[in-house]
């Protein structure tokens, strides 16, 4: 179902090209001369989101405000609205994919279903946080950690590596979440770095020790704090969140050092669709996302990291350059297919 975020508004104006001061990640916009406003149709936008309607429905009911267009936002988890988009082929309706992890992005890069971005869209965030093509961009941050119970495992109890938690001494003590998104994303970055036999034998590992199995990675949390588990594999924002709402709490993130798997930083980002009719409202959008507003919104509603330069994280998250991350290319998780495959081979999903 659609999800009218604005009723639609009488533009006033011809659509705006965009683009990006790299020095800030502000929108600067520019009127066409070539189009009489005068005869200019009201703009609208179809967005496809996999990231949830609590979490991003007010920063895209703010872009409709600040810009006069008409967005429609079609929200379910980001394989789901991904795979809708291969299903629609050409006759989708999606103009933007806005999608919680590269994977994704990347799969549908595969099948041709994005458009280039221009360089001022790209040129805002690292390298390393968007596509090499350029058909998608990062708009934020977000790191796999391992929370934990300060006082069932504090942090010098840790191993230095993820894959470490095989040990029969975490029997009965570790959560995790296999239907998830973002944990199968990290599945498939672990299929890029161990090989499919490899990363079999970590998963055959961890159920071998009997983890505690939760819907998603929220619950996971609250499992650690209250100390139901010691350790939960999760993104890292979601304890912030739950801090915000409850205060001290005894759980703390831990980033496994030496650019361990443990430590991926993935990102959510958003890609135009292919043969979008209405390509320079997709652009605008996506351009939005890197604005300093949406930037500062991400930093400060919830707890991921900006990507846009100029944009500082919240004060209490590690800095990103600080995170030793592993050196894998975001762009080669787009096999989800095969990581879907092996997480049914295993009997977790």
């Amino acid at each position: 179902m659609y999800v009218n975020r604005r009723t639609l508004l009488k533009a006033t104006a011809a659509l705006l090209p965009v683009a990006i001061g790299a020095a800030c990640g502000r929108v600067v916009v520019a009127p066409d001369e070539t189009t009489d406003s005068s005869e200019a149709e009201p703009s609208s936008l179809t967005v496809y989101s996999g990231r949830g309607e609590s979490l991003v429905g007010p920063l895209l009911e703010q872009f409709g405000n600040d810009t006069g267009i008409d967005i429609q936002v079609k929200y379910g988890g980001t394989a789901e609205i991904a795979a809708t988009i291969l299903e629609e082929g050409n006759n989708s309706p999606a103009d933007v994919f806005y999608g919680q992890d590269a994977g994704a992005l990347g799969a549908l890069q595969l099948e041709n279903r994005l458009a280039a971005l221009p360089d001022a869209i790209l040129n805002a965030v690292e390298p390393r946080f968007r596509s090499p093509q350029g058909m998608w961009v990062g708009a934020s941050g977000r790191a796999r950690v391992v929370v934990h119970n300060t006082e069932s495992a504090p942090a010098d109890t840790l191993p230095p590596s993820i894959l470490d938690f095989v040990d029969p001494s975490w029997k009965g003590r570790i959560g995790w979440a296999p239907t998830n998104g973002s944990f199968q994303a990290f599945v498939t970055a672990m299929r890029v770095m161990l090989g499919n036999d490899g990363t079999r034998a970590w998963l055959e590992g961890i159920k071998a020790n009997e983890p505690k199995v939760y819907p998603k990675n929220t619950p996971t949390v609250q499992a650690a704090v209250d100390g139901e588990i010691a350790v939960g594999f999760v993104n890292h924002y979601y304890l912030f969140r739950i801090r915000a709402e409850q205060g001290n709490v005894p759980a703390e993130n831990y980033f496994p050092p030496n650019g361990d798997l443990g430590s991926l930083i993935n990102v959510a980002g958003a890609g135009v669709i292919a043969g979008s009719e209405n390509q320079a409202a997709a652009e605008q959008f996506v351009a939005y996302l890197l604005s300093q507003r949406a930037q500062e919104y991400f930093a400060t509603e919830t707890y991921e990291y900006p990507l846009a330069t100029g944009v500082a994280a919240h004060p209490d998250l590690p800095a990103l350059s600080d995170i030793q991350t592993p050196d894998i290319d975001l762009s080669d998780l787009a096999d989800l297919r095969g990581t879907l495959e092996l997480l049914q081979e295993v009997e977790l999903i």
